[in-house]
């Protein structure tokens, strides 16, 4: 792709020539593990983050033929994945359900080896995604797209429709709140068996 070119193009492209199911098959791949990753944000869970993305990559297959551009491809999608975990939520609140992701049911967290992040010199490790579940929602939502997926302060205020000047606050906020559970005790990673 020529570096000049926007970053979705060939997906618009495909878009505007309704090759839907082409243009689908791009951005599932290029989109599934951001999907993933705002979805997990919201829902703390992995396989409801897992079922989720499943969801909203149901909506995205059947909103393509409505997306004119308005929004950035990107914005569209992550505009997609927040309502449809916002709507999972009031669902749930409606009807509390035990996650099997809680921890009180997990054996530890092995199948998650890349979030574990070691401090040599000291000897600890912590998990970066217990870190992150400590946060509220609202802090969670900006640190994943902020810094996880890059986006820009701009591109965060409209994923999830807030201002511009809220969403450096929360950002701000959000690291002064990590800092303060990281200085709290280091929270031990999974020990694994040598």
């Amino acid at each position: 792709m020529n570096p000049a070119e926007a970053p979705d193009s060939d997906i618009l492209e495909l878009l505007r020539e309704k090759k839907f199911h082409q243009a689908f098959e791009l951005l599932l791949e290029r989109f599934k593990d951001r999907v993933f990753r705002l979805s997990y944000s919201f829902l703390r869970g992995e396989s409801q983050a897992e079922d989720m993305t499943q969801d909203v990559f149901v909506r995205i297959w059947k909103g393509l033929p409505g997306y004119h551009g308005e929004a950035s491809l990107s914005t569209w999608v992550y505009t997609i994945t927040r309502n449809t975990c916002f709507t999972e939520l009031k669902k749930r609140a409606n009807r509390p359900t035990v996650s099997l992701d809680a921890p009180e049911f997990e054996h530890g967290l092995e199948s998650l080896p890349e979030l574990h992040t070691s401090d040599r010199e000291g000897g600890l490790e912590m998990d970066v995604q217990e870190l992150m579940n400590q946060l509220p929602e609202r802090y969670r939502q900006v640190i994943v797209l902020f810094y996880m997926e890059q986006k820009a302060y701009e591109e965060v205020a409209a994923m999830l429709a807030i201002p511009l000047g809220t969403v450096k606050t929360l950002l701000f906020r959000a690291k002064k709140e990590l800092l303060k559970i990281a200085k709290r005790a280091p929270i031990p990673a999974a020990q694994h068996a040598d």
